[in-house]
């Protein structure tokens, strides 16, 4: 036998913890923002010595 005020909390806990989720899109915006702009500060800083890095791990693995 079910109970209704059961149904009623775990239905209002299931709609508040869904509504907390909407309010953390910015959260994760800012979190890939902030990845990117990392990755993309650190290609332009280091874009030769990565490029040499690949180069030889290439050429160490083409190589008998």
């Amino acid at each position: 036998m079910s109970h209704p005020l059961l149904h009623h909390r775990l239905a209002r806990a299931i709609l508040r913890r869904l509504g907390d989720d909407r309010g953390d899109v910015p959260g994760w915006v800012l979190i890939t923002v902030m990845t990117a702009g990392l990755v993309t500060a650190l290609w332009l800083v280091a874009d030769d010595q990565l490029t040499a890095v690949l180069g030889r791990s290439i050429s160490s693995v083409t190589k008998p």
